[in-house]
């Protein structure tokens, strides 16, 4: 079986996040979203909120995979692709400024376990389009709908407002 992982915060899960993930579904037998867990950052969603946000959305979405597992992870995302047998990180790219950090990342991944680094180039209509620019919008009171699934929008609204 072919599975990938789609790793990351998702805090909140975007639009962009939402492309990425459905246009892997459509290249892999198992697409898992790895949540990851950083402690050290301050987040507006739980992991269990982001979890059933991914879940809500994927479910939601007009191409709804049946393929796409969420799941959370801590510590080295290899180790979570070790642990379950998968070969491949799927990454959105949207800038070249994006490549140069996952390039390294991605070597990384490499050397230390044999994991395989796919980009996917993100659909232009996302390009700009970011979880920290969505919160910060939402925090001053701008419009998010066709930023991030509607499943996201009413617990953006909720914790946005001032």
């Amino acid at each position: 079986m072919r599975r990938a992982v789609c790793p990351g915060s998702f805090d909140p899960i975007t639009n962009g996040h939402l492309d990425i993930i459905v246009r892997a579904s459509k290249l892999f037998d198992e697409v898992v979203v790895a949540v990851l867990i950083n402690k050290s950052k301050a987040h507006l969603f739980t992991i269990e909120e982001r979890i059933d946000l991914i879940r809500d959305a994927v479910r939601s979405h007009p191409d709804a995979p049946t393929n796409v597992v969420v799941d959370s992870s801590h510590g080295l995302l290899v180790d979570f692709c070790r642990v379950r047998g998968i070969q491949s990180i799927v990454k959105g790219l949207r800038a070249v400024s994006d490549f140069d950090y996952e390039l390294q990342m991605a070597q990384m991944n490499h050397s230390l376990a044999g994991v395989e680094t796919l980009f996917m180039s993100t659909n232009p209509q996302y390009a700009f389009l970011s979880s920290s620019l969505v919160k910060e919008v939402a925090r001053y009171g701008g419009d998010v709908s066709g930023l991030v699934p509607d499943v996201v929008l009413k617990g953006l609204r909720d914790r946005s407002a001032p």
